[in-house]
């Protein structure tokens, strides 16, 4: 992938790990679109970066996605790179029949989401130069939260879906896989300022260093990820998903 002189949409790109990296990208020379429901929150993202532009779009809405596709490549025909990032993240005790109805929400917003936009997009990209999709799952896509199973199953979704597109692909776009670790941000009430988890600008800050190598990693996968995306290869599994229950 390019560091540089591309057109890059970042799917929830109003806050957080979309929001740092959307902003670095611009700063490296990139056009960046963003997009996310919060109009205001958009709005105020995008100020005084004028190669930054903002689109709102619902990722839980098939024919909304189908529009935005449209407007999205007639407005910025140049567009080459995909992010899908945009995702939710709920606590669940599933020990007892529940309401299912956030699982239900993660599920489309996580996995149908970023599936619906790159269906949408893959023509397009495919005649583009320099084309990417960067889909973002988590380094709980290899060893799950227990106490986010929905969460957890979505993002090993993803993973599995990104080596399926990277191979059909193949040739024709690069297929990049970013798994963050446990990240300071408002994904979660208190996550922001939760001990223990990487500061947002060093997560930011290692993740682009990572992109800058050539060629660029199929998985993007900072230090604080690898004990999660390890822990299979080093027979690891099940003392750190003991570490995960404790959390």
């Amino acid at each position: 992938m390019k560091t540089t002189g591309n057109t890059i949409l970042v799917t929830g790109g109003g806050s957080g790990i979309g929001l740092a990296l959307a902003q670095r990208w611009h700063d490296a020379g990139n056009h960046i679109i963003i997009t996310g429901r919060n109009a205001a929150k958009l709005d105020a993202a995008i100020a005084g970066r004028p190669n930054m532009s903002a689109m709102t779009l619902d990722v839980t809405d098939a024919a909304a996605i189908a529009a935005f596709a449209k407007e999205v490549v007639a407005r910025h025909p140049g567009l080459n790179v995909l992010v899908n990032n945009a995702g939710i993240m709920s606590s669940e005790d599933a020990s007892a029949k529940r309401d299912l109805t956030d699982a239900e929400a993660t599920v489309i917003t996580n996995i149908l989401g970023p599936i619906r936009l790159t269906d949408a997009l893959v023509d397009h990209l495919v005649a583009q130069d320099d084309a990417a999709i960067v889909n973002v799952t988590s380094g709980l896509a290899f060893v799950p939260l227990p106490k986010a199973p929905t969460y957890s199953a979505t993002k090993a979704a993803m993973h599995s879906y990104s080596v399926a597109l990277r191979t059909q692909l193949d040739g024709k776009v690069e297929v990049i896989e970013l798994a963050p670790p446990a990240v300071r941000t408002d994904l979660t009430p208190g996550q922001s300022t939760r001990e223990g988890y990487m500061p947002l600008d060093d997560f930011a800050d290692e993740v682009m260093a990572l992109f800058a190598q050539q060629p660029t990693p199929e998985e993007i996968l900072v230090q604080n990820v690898l004990p999660l995306r390890q822990a299979e290869a080093n027979g690891n599994v099940a003392t750190v998903l003991g570490m995960l229950a404790s959390l």
